[in-house]
């Protein structure tokens, strides 16, 4: 894939950030009294494997002016080596605006992992095109990938307009656009024809294109596999059906990837790939994960398929390394993986966890 040789950032990446609570040692919210809070969105998820790895990364968002939450935020950013940009908004007194909290256990055995979704009053519903310099972003900082969750598209209907306006104005000053469907029942509820409205049009300028099964079907309105019941290893034709069907759909996208997932346990998985670019098919076959904490390993997949293709490598290589970089993303208590270098990386999808002295 070709990428702008011109640029002063590698990935830019529109979000509202938060904070996530979480119950220590594996335990269910509802009956805990000491919780761990983290900074978290799944956009700059999905940026923290460029960053960590050295490549210049921007975060679109805003802020809650004078907010304690807000400098947690952006001290977060500054450790994960992200620039950010976004305004200060007065909160306008305590039933004014305020960045969300994502309350979520990590399941333990046989008992899966609950979120509870608390973003009311959120500062990121108001995101706008018009909070930033999008000519200097794009046109004369220049942009390699424009990177765009379903999350933040499907946030509120000025954060739909928002994605759909810097995909526009990126594509026109050649910057490469990915898009991860990313579908939340919860966020489409009575906005099922706006948003797939507005979802089908990024996707038909996106260049990358990331989803399941599920997020074609209810995003783009895209037929999905036929599994029949059997499992995901036994129905990869199915799967590439499916992308064939969206292929045609979105004929100026080159690149489609789907992760594939087996839940044995909350701590036992079967994590696998699949990615379509030109004319050809790759595959990360199903292979067992041992997981800490599943949240962000879809993010951290995505974050090291674009990684690779920032890099320049061969497209093999691109799935291989965000099969690992998203294994390695369910084995920290953060919601993103943070690589201390590409070697720890290619240990994992070589199956090495040897000690490295």
């Amino acid at each position: 894939m070709e990428l702008r040789k011109d640029y002063t950032y590698a990935l830019v990446v529109p979000t509202s950030i938060g904070v996530r609570i979480t119950p220590v040692d594996g335990q269910p919210v509802h009956c805990s009294d000491t919780f761990k809070m983290q900074v978290t969105s799944a956009e700059t998820n999905v940026a923290s494997i460029s960053s960590y790895l050295g490549l210049r990364v921007k975060v679109l968002t805003k802020f809650v002016k004078d907010s304690p939450i807000s400098a947690l935020i952006k001290s977060n950013l500054a450790s994960r080596h992200m620039e950010y940009e976004g305004l200060d908004v007065p909160q306008g007194g305590p039933w004014g605006y305020r960045h969300q909290f994502n309350i979520a256990d990590s399941g333990f055995g046989v008992r899966g992992p609950r979120v509870h979704n608390d973003r009311a009053g959120e500062v990121g519903l108001t995101l706008s095109a018009d909070d930033f310099d999008l000519e200097r972003l794009f046109k004369k900082e220049g942009v390699q990938i424009l990177h765009i969750s379903g999350l933040i598209a499907a946030l509120s209907h000025e954060t739909s307009i928002f994605c759909l306006e810097l995909a526009r104005y990126a594509k026109k000053h050649g910057t490469r656009i990915s898009f991860d469907l990313n579908h939340r029942a919860s966020f489409w509820k009575n906005r099922e024809e706006e948003l797939r409205e507005i979802f089908t049009e990024i996707a038909g300028i996106s260049d990358i294109l990331i989803g399941n099964e599920e997020d074609y079907q209810l995003c783009l309105g895209i037929q999905g596999p036929e599994a029949g019941g059997k499992a995901i290893d036994s129905a990869l034709d199915s799967f590439k059906e499916m992308i064939g069907r969206v292929k045609k759909t979105f004929p100026d996208t080159t690149v489609f990837a789907n992760t594939l997932r087996q839940v044995i346990s909350a701590n036992t998985h079967l994590w696998g790939a699949i990615l379509h670019e030109g004319d050809n098919w790759h595959v990360a076959e199903l292979r067992e994960i041992h997981v800490l904490d599943r949240i962000g390993g879809g993010d951290g997949f995505v974050g090291g398929l674009l990684y690779g293709i920032l890099r320049g490598w061969e497209p093999e290589k691109w799935l291989q390394f965000g099969w690992s970089t998203g294994a390695m993303a369910t084995t920290f208590l953060t919601d993103y993986a943070q690589p201390a270098d590409e070697e720890q990386v290619w240990s994992i999808w070589q199956g090495n966890a040897r000690v490295k002295r």
